[in-house]
This record gives structure tokens, C-alpha cells and sequence, in this order.
């Protein structure tokens, strides 16, 4: 009878032995075509997220709400995964290859530096395309209004709550990424993926690629009186709905906080337990 998934020692020697050396590997255009791809990958679950959640809240209530968001948000790293892009938050697990002197620490900058602005890229692509679709003016603008919402509170959250939201989303991405290369099957992928992303949505924790989507919607749609007049929103919040609150009062933060729970909790702990102990244990043979 077949092996129906690979154990988490074979997972990690896979990472840091093959998987992680050929993302560092990748030229500049296919990194950068791949990244556009999974920054507009995550978009498309963040947008679904929104249309999805904005009128739940009156009929099942928050908590219900946050899980059917989240639900339906996996879609994002589903395509990541399985149709093939190269995520920032994702690719922290290079940091294995890195501990094991597979690639260098300026391949892994290099390979994060290029993955993540190509990520924006992606993610204001979609912004474009769901601006101009004019998605948001559902349910009466409805929509609209709850992208307003999730992007202003998002810009005013102030640092250290950023930051440790962003470590337990990456922790959480990362593991998905992880149990989904234990799946030999399509299908183990996609139950993989999905119940952490979930759980990190659902969570509320800080994503800084789904973030590079769900400001810029918001600042967009910050210019348009109705929706604005409709948000009921504080004029000093919206304030801060601007390119340093998504650069600055975000993304650093939050960003910093993704490498601590991905490259660290995951990667890093993982190597240690897994690799150099299977290493240490064949030097004593």
C-alpha cells in the first residue's frame, strides 16, 4: 500500500536540499512574472473574502463570519501552491536552505527582495481590475463599505500589535505551505491548505502580501464621498489611510512579523529538528 504523505523529516531535507534552491535559482523574469502571479493569487481571495463577508456579520454573526472569510480567502494560496507563484510570505522557508549552505544569504535576499515587490505589483493589478469592475457598489455599495472598513483599521493598527499579528499569520501560512508539500495528490493539497488559512483568517492575524490588496482597495475607494459618508468612519482614522499607513504602519510591521513566524517558527525550528539531526546523526555513523 502507497504512502499516502510524506513524513515531516522528508519534507524538510525536500526543502532544504531542492525545493528552496530552485526558487533561488529562478531568473529575474520568471521570478517576477511568478511573483505578480501570487501577489494577484492572494488578491483574488481577498476580494472574495470581502464580497463574502460584508453583509454576513447581521445574520450569523462574527464569528461565523471571520470563519466563511477565511474559508473562501484559502482559494488565494490554493492557486499559489498548486498553479505555481512564488509568494514573499511563503518563500521565508528558503531559510532552511540558508542553514543548511545549500544558497547563500544574498540568494535568499535577493529571491525576497525581487518576490516581494512583484507581489505589490500583482496585488495592485487586481486592485485596478476590481476598482474598475465596480464590484464594490454591490449590495448598495455595501461592498465598497467593507473594504473601507478592513483598510482603515488595518492602517491604524499601531506597531507591536502589527507585528505579533503578523508572526502568528505567517506560522500559520508557512505550516500550510509545509503539509501541503506532504501531499501527493491534488486533493490532500487543497485540505492542507485551507484549514490553517482559515485559521489565520479567522484569527484576524496580519498577512503582508493580502495587505498589499486590501489598503489599496481601500485607498481607492477612500476618494468616494458616498462610500466614505456610508463607512461612518472616524476622519482621523481615514487619515491614516494613506500611502505611509500602508507602507509604514503596516507593511513594515506586519512584514517583520511574517519572516519571525515563517522563516523562524517554521523554518528555522523545523531545520533544527529535522535536518541537522538527521545530518548529526550520519557524521556519527
Amino acid at each position: 500500500m502507497a504512502i499516502e504523505c510524506k513524513n515531516p523529516a522528508t519534507i524538510a531535507s525536500s526543502l532544504a536540499d531542492s525545493v528552496c534552491v530552485k526558487k533561488v535559482n529562478l531568473n529575474f523574469l520568471n521570478l517576477s512574472i511568478l511573483g505578480i502571479f501570487a501577489g494577484a493569487f492572494i488578491g483574488f481571495g481577498a476580494e472574495l473574502a470581502t464580497i463574502v463577508g460584508h453583509d454576513m456579520g447581521k445574520f450569523v454573526g462574527v464569528g461565523l463570519t471571520k470563519f466563511m472569510m477565511g474559508a473562501v480567502f484559502s482559494i488565494g494560496l490554493m492557486l499559489v501552491v498548486i498553479a505555481g507563484a512564488e509568494l514573499f510570505t511563503g518563500n521565508n522557508l528558503i531559510v532552511l536552505a540558508v542553514l543548511d549552505k545549500k544558497v547563500s544569504i544574498w540568494g535568499l535576499l535577493r529571491n525576497w527582495g525581487i518576490v516581494y515587490v512583484a507581489n505589490i505589483v500583482g496585488s495592485l493589478i487586481l486592485v485596478a481590475i476590481m476598482y474598475y469592475s465596480r464590484l464594490w457598489e454591490g449590495g448598495g455599495q455595501a461592498i465598497g463599505v467593507f473594504s473601507l472598513k478592513i483598510a482603515t483599521a488595518k492602517a491604524n493598527l499601531t506597531f507591536w500589535p502589527a507585528f505579533f499579528r503578523g508572526i502568528g499569520c505567517n506560522w500559520l501560512v508557512c505550516l500550510a505551505v509545509w503539509m501541503a508539500l506532504s501531499a501527493r495528490h491534488t486533493v490532500g493539497k487543497v485540505f492542507a491548505i485551507f484549514f490553517p488559512i482559515m485559521a489565520f483568517v479567522a484569527s484576524g492575524f496580519e498577512h503582508s502580501v493580502a495587505n498589499m490588496f486590501f489598503i489599496p482597495m481601500g485607498m481607492a475607494l477612500k476618494e468616494i464621498q458616498p462610500i466614505v459618508a456610508a463607512s461612518g468612519i472616524a476622519a482621523e482614522k481615514l487619515q491614516n489611510l494613506d500611502l505611509f499607513g500602508f507602507l509604514v504602519r503596516n507593511e513594515v510591521p506586519v512584514t517583520l512579523g511574517n519572516i519571525v513566524g515563517g522563516a523562524f517558527f517554521v523554518g528555522v525550528l523545523y531545520w533544527i529538528a529535522y535536518v541537522r539531526k538527521s545530518k548529526k546523526e550520519l557524521e556519527a555513523k
